[in-house]
């Protein structure tokens, strides 16, 4: 569950309306420098794909980042030959600034990127944009890395490629799979609020946006594209990747302070499914289980440690007590902290009690089959009874999730009454208060000129969604 204060800033993702004629719904941009020779045959095949394939209107825009051959005559003539095409010209170079030129100026509410070498099949194009005209997710991108892409290129690109992601994944948990494809689109009011939190202006645009979003909790589209590389692109391998590691260290670090104001990409309570409350659905049940297996498993493991420690010098029934107490401490204040999501002090002794009580459970279980073991054999081998005891601590693990879950941690019923007290969800879809608050909101047509003026407003329509976010408040949740 969310745990920002404020509504954000962007409203639930919805169906785009069907546009009047002419209007455009989307807006592709190509991002060229000194490309006299490609340009025109792109420009021309794109635009007979798109008026061939596309069911609503559209337009190109040619961005021109300081280009000193003819590009500019080149942009110019086809922006005069045909209706949809447009130019905009930059005095500096790099496509992050293009971009973000371009976009930021559009009126069109779906803004898409593709190389001037049109390497990807375009019949990926509406596979790519649909799902950000049906409202179904924020950003989409292609990916030469999917399983189903069909990609032609040298053994060194695409050494680089995977690397490149593989360090994303390592050092940004990232989780899509192909930052740098030259293939992606997103929504108008997403890019409004994002392109403003991203600083870089060259080839890390995309890395940093897609991190931006994902971490915000942003729907990310992934496409398998059939991808024939441009043996003759004037990318330089080996400064872009400096660039790029550049970039990857500075947003590790200002995701690492939180100095990146994530919560501005905030969608209203309501529009994430698992903002609602279902009948006879656990809240949260499947991230408990996962946490409760990684905590358990860790504990195994230290309580194993312990065991073998205090054997030495004690026997086994002490040795099995004294390390089944120290690890039960810290499993409970693992599993309170990481898989119930409880924070601050308030209440931890009262948990600790009740996880030691769990704890009598587990050293009855353990003791009685070492006990057993004992009248098996008057010596046991040290392997077996770490066997005896790995196999009660599994049976033991499934009744302290149980106990955890329903005694221990259980989840605040009382603010789930006063919630159902105070807000009549029966008369509402969900989502749809927050939903009409922020249709009815002030700022909603502002420029992001107008931001600094209209925070006082913000604020008041904050206090009139804070009890439709009742969750928001509740510190075990805390996805």
């Amino acid at each position: 569950m969310r745990t920002d204060s404020s509504p954000g800033t962007l409203p639930a993702r919805e169906h785009l309306p069907a546009a009047p004629a002419g209007t455009p719904v989307l807006d592709v941009v190509i991002p060229v420098y000194n490309e006299e020779k490609d340009l025109q045959p792109c420009v021309r095949r794109l635009h007979e794909h798109l008026a061939r394939t596309f069911p609503y209107a559209f337009r190109i825009t040619i961005a021109d980042n300081a280009s000193t051959d003819t590009t500019p005559q080149v942009a110019a003539r086809l922006a005069a030959e045909i209706p949809e095409v447009t130019t905009f010209r930059l005095e500096q170079k790099g496509r992050g600034r293009a971009l973000r030129a371009v976009w930021s100026a559009s009126d069109a509410p779906v803004l898409a990127y593709m190389d001037v070498d049109l390497s990807t099949d375009l019949n990926a194009l509406l596979p790519l944009v649909a799902p950000l005209i049906s409202g179904h997710s924020d950003l989409a991108i292609g990916s030469r890395l999917a399983r189903s892409s069909r990609v032609v290129r040298g053994p060194k690109r695409e050494f680089i490629s995977r690397v490149y992601n593989l360090i994303l994944r390592g050092s940004l948990q990232a989780r899509f799979s192909d930052a740098q494809c030259g293939f992606k689109a997103i929504r108008r009011e997403v890019a409004q609020v994002l392109l403003p939190l991203i600083e870089d202006t060259g080839w890390f645009f995309d890395t940093e946006m897609l991190v931006l979003a994902e971490r915000a909790g942003l729907r990310i589209h992934e496409v398998p594209v059939d991808w024939v590389d441009d043996p003759d692109s004037t990318v330089h391998i080996v400064r872009t990747a400096t660039d790029d590691l550049k970039g990857v260290w500075r947003v590790g670090r200002a995701l690492t302070t939180g100095s990146l104001p994530l919560d501005r990409l905030a969608r209203p309570f309501g529009d994430d499914p698992r903002d609602r409350e279902i009948k006879d659905v656990p809240r949260g049940l499947a991230r408990q289980l996962v946490g409760f297996c990684v905590v358990g498993g860790l504990s195994t493991l230290f309580y194993l440690l312990l065991y073998s420690g205090f054997r030495v010098f004690t026997g086994s029934q002490i040795a099995n007590a004294l390390a089944l107490l120290v690890s039960a401490i810290a499993n409970t204040a693992a599993n309170r902290r990481l898989t119930f999501g409880v924070r601050g002090r308030g209440g931890a002794v009262r948990h600790q009690a009740q996880g030691l009580v769990v704890f009598g459970i587990g050293l009855a279980l353990t003791s009685g089959s070492l006990a057993a073991l004992s009248a098996a054999t008057s010596e046991p081998a040290h392997s077996t009874e770490l066997a005896v005891l790995i196999a009660a601590n599994l049976a033991a693990t499934v009744l302290r999730f149980l106990l955890f879950r329903a005694w221990v941690f259980p989840d605040r019923q009382d603010c789930e009454t006063t919630v159902a007290a105070s807000y009549p969800t029966d008369r509402f879809r969900a989502g749809e208060a927050a939903d009409s608050t922020w249709r009815d909101a002030p700022w909603q047509d502002a420029t992001p000129q107008d931001t600094t003026r209209q925070d006082t407003t913000r604020q008041d329509a904050t206090v009139q969604l804070l009890p439709v976010r009742p969750h928001d408040t509740d510190a075990r949740d805390f996805r």
